[in-house]
């Protein structure tokens, strides 16, 4: 197995320049998500990995050879794609076994390999099955277990869960979470899904226009978020953000009626700043006047009330127990000030 390294990586498509100088290093045997909003450049840069998109300039390695200039076949990876990508007419002993036959693998080698791969994904009964018999989740898990066929130093999965319903992306979510336990191989899972990458990753990298926002362990970047953006994408329902001014070291905040001394980092007088708190971390407060219950979201065990304060600002916060706030009720919110975080409107960086 072997760790991933990127080195001044850049992609450009014409005078468009879409991947901007990343710098990125993923240990032997990491489970690696790229997560971002769409059109961030995290596919592209899953595809330079592989070797299907071309890298403009920079290193990418895999171990300890250089593989910028090698044809995916070389580059020791194996991809798995959201749209399956098998063989219509194969059963699914056929599919798993294909790309090695096509190397010219000796049978008993072939047998073997997708004997283990079935093992692992507990595949045996749909053997002679064609994947028009299977379903959407059963199709991905010989999709996969065509990668570990291969054998490969890197698995790369490209929003592999997309086309699944809610209830099999999280059955496959557990499944790729035991694959990479009992394999151990160096993983780089892309996804959209914030939900997906805090519950499979040991490393996120948070990207927005081909740039790194920021890369850390998911508690790492939950609780501590170097800016805006990765506060608010980080997280869900996401981090509630409301404009406040600095004034005579207090943070006011209109939306709030209300003048924070907050246990952090003081700039200047006059500076805007956007205050950030969790929908958890903050209680409803029956007595108070400052919102409106627009309306309520009742998810079972747990609750979302959606307020919108005087000034029009919108606030979510989470309620559990039995009691739900009443749509059209006037109430206030509290909330520890240590569980609040400032960022600089303009910048969006953290102030610590």
């Amino acid at each position: 197995m072997s760790g991933v390294t990127l080195r001044n990586v850049i992609k450009r498509y014409g005078d468009v320049q879409v991947i901007h100088g990343i710098d990125l290093e993923i240990e032997d045997g990491e489970f690696c998500v790229f997560v971002g909003p769409s059109g961030c450049g995290k596919s592209t840069l899953l595809r330079m990995v592989a070797g299907l998109e071309e890298t403009t300039s920079g290193a990418i390695g895999i171990g300890t050879r250089d593989v910028t200039s090698m044809d995916p076949a070389e580059r020791g990876v194996a991809m798995v794609f959201q749209t399956y990508a098998l063989y219509p007419h194969m059963t699914v002993r056929d599919n798993m076994g294909f790309g090695l036959k096509m190397n010219g693998h000796p049978k008993a080698e072939i047998a073997e390999k997708v004997a283990e791969a079935t093992r692992i994904l507990k595949l045996e009964e749909y053997l002679n099955r064609k994947p028009s018999a299977l379903s959407g989740g059963q199709r991905q898990r010989v999709s996969i277990g065509r990668a570990i066929v291969r054998g490969p130093e890197v698995f790369l999965f490209d929003e592999p869960l997309s086309n699944l319903d809610a209830e099999l992306r999280v059955e496959m979510r557990v499944e790729i979470a035991r694959l990479h336990k009992e394999i151990g191989a160096t993983m780089i899972y892309v996804t959209h899904d914030q939900v997906e990458a805090m519950t499979l990753a040991d490393k996120i990298v948070v990207l927005r226009a081909g740039h790194i926002e920021q890369v850390g362990a998911p508690l790492d970047l939950y609780r501590n978020p170097d800016n805006k953006f990765v506060a608010g994408f980080i997280g869900s329902p996401a981090m509630n953000f409301l404009d406040g001014v600095v004034t005579g070291g207090e943070v006011d905040i209109p939306a709030l009626k209300g003048r924070y001394k907050l246990p952090l980092g003081t700039p200047a007088d006059g500076t805007e700043v956007s205050f950030g708190i969790r929908p958890e971390h903050l209680e409803i407060d029956p007595k108070g006047d400052t919102h409106t219950v627009d309306m309520t979201e009742a998810l079972g065990g747990v609750s979302f009330a959606h307020l919108i304060s005087d000034t029009g600002e919108k606030i979510i916060v989470e309620e559990r127990g039995d009691e739900r706030s009443q749509e059209g009720a006037r109430v206030g919110v509290s909330f520890a000030l240590d569980r609040a975080m400032l960022f600089d409107r303009k910048s969006e960086a953290r102030i610590r």
